[in-house]
């Protein structure tokens, strides 16, 4: 009797132990199996240098979802397809541009909201963006620049 209950309590252990893991690897691995409600929008950039999938997407400096899909899409501009959470709206008038973490860090997208009363639908498309800044064109117009003056 005493072996069936000690065994009986190792399983529960190991159940519970099972499960834990399941849930780190779940919440570590940025899967939303237990957030419903994201949608999805998508927005025309003419460069994405640098973005990735899977970067973050902020607002305010706040995390609001992630980009899921880099594509080559319309008129030969960068198509990106951006997971956002359901409970954030996006006015029709937000502008997107891509940004940099730091000095040299992981791009991301900034959302930076307007003043319309209208806001994208689901599968609907984010009008204005600005492309991510070249830092190695702007250093090589200011060496280049600075050179040629001296001549």
């Amino acid at each position: 009797m005493k072996q069936s209950v000690a065994e009986a309590i190792v399983g529960v252990f190991v159940l519970v132990g099972m499960a834990c893991l399941a849930y780190l690897a779940i919440s570590l691995g940025d899967l939303n199996v237990f957030r419903g409600g994201n949608y999805r929008v998508t927005a025309l950039f003419d460069s994405v240098s640098g973005l990735r999938d899977g970067a973050s997407v902020e607002m305010a400096g706040v995390e609001i979802g992630k980009v899921e899909r880099i594509a080559l899409g319309e008129d030969d501009r960068a198509s990106v397809m951006i997971r956002i959470q359901g409970e954030i709206r996006l006015t029709e008038d937000v502008i997107a541009s891509i940004r940099t973490k730091g000095i040299i860090g992981d791009r991301y997208i900034k959302l930076e909201q307007g003043g319309s009363e209208r806001y994208i639908a689901s599968g609907g498309r984010i009008r204005e963006t600005t492309p991510p800044v070249d830092f190695e064109e702007l250093i090589g117009q200011f060496i280049f620049g600075r050179i040629d003056k001296k001549k």
